[in-house]
């Protein structure tokens, strides 16, 4: 703890926090203790105490306080919460990663021919590559939610042989993704407009069953390229926890890589423009 707070008050100087920079008479850089204790609202001793280590009361509140004076970050905040022997908060997107749509988009198109997409913490698709147009029918013309989506759109439903197997899980899934965020209002919406739009997600909601996001084996019927085997992976990108990627592959001793190949090829672009049956 002492050290970590240590150099996070060498890092901002007193013109950063407000405060006259005291001249000559400052012998070492970034704020001192009694600074950092006024601007957070606490005793000097208590802060003291805190870069000690000392066995005191500390409230989140307080952590809240002097993470704003030393300008943590969302990282260096929850590092805090740990150091001093609480749950961390949950995590947030920096401003300085705010903006990493561009590096994400070129993820998703090297993984071509291979469907691949992003979702933010809502299940909203935000970013996808063309395989996934093709294979998931994804369209930029529509609002997608893959949760919405998957309860309610034909042109996927009609794909998915194997939806009634895996509705229970990607409830579970969605149900885990809304227990992240207990107080965010944004999840009881989308709930809300799932159990309006279909009986099925209701029984399945009212069951109240919790998964951790993974992996789903998905079995899709494509017009144009028959029978596809996919293998959908979450990951999480640690900057940004709002978002999630979801990497699908094809299944083992399968031809469905050769299949989304040729989906991809010029025929195949050409067959499913026209809607031309394989």
């Amino acid at each position: 703890m002492r050290a970590f707070l240590m150099s996070r008050r060498a890092r901002v100087s007193p013109a950063d926090a407000g405060l006259p920079d005291g001249g000559a008479r400052r012998r070492t850089p970034g704020l001192r203790r009694e600074e950092v204790a006024v601007l957070a609202g606490v005793g000097a001793s208590w802060y003291q105490w805190l870069e000690q280590g000392r066995d005191i009361s500390v409230s989140p509140q307080v952590l809240d306080a002097v993470a704003r004076v030393l300008r943590l970050t969302s990282a260096e905040r929850r590092h805090l919460y740990v150091l001093a022997g609480l749950n961390p908060p949950a995590p947030e997107v920096d401003p300085g990663d705010a903006d990493m749509c561009q590096g994400l988009q070129r993820l998703l198109d090297h993984w071509l021919p291979f469907p691949a997409h992003i979702m933010d913490a809502y299940w909203n698709t935000v970013l996808y590559n063309d395989s996934a147009a093709a294979v998931l029918g994804m369209n930029p013309d529509q609002r997608q939610n893959c949760l919405i989506t998957f309860f309610t759109d034909p042109v996927y439903r009609s794909r998915a042989k194997d939806w009634a197997a895996i509705a229970p899980r990607v409830v579970a899934q969605f149900r885990a993704a809304c227990s992240e965020c207990p107080d965010d209002d944004g999840f009881q919406l989308i709930v809300e407009e799932a159990l309006a739009a279909s009986s099925e997600f209701a029984a399945l909601w009212a069951r109240r069953d919790i998964a951790p996001g993974g992996q789903l084996r998905k079995e899709l019927e494509h017009p144009q390229a028959g029978r596809l085997s996919l293998e959908g992976t979450q990951l999480r990108v640690p900057a940004r926890p709002d978002l999630t990627i979801v990497l699908h592959s094809p299944w083992p001793g399968t031809d469905t890589a050769a299949k989304l190949e040729w989906l991809l090829s010029p025929e195949g672009r050409r067959r499913q423009m026209h809607g031309i049956a394989g």
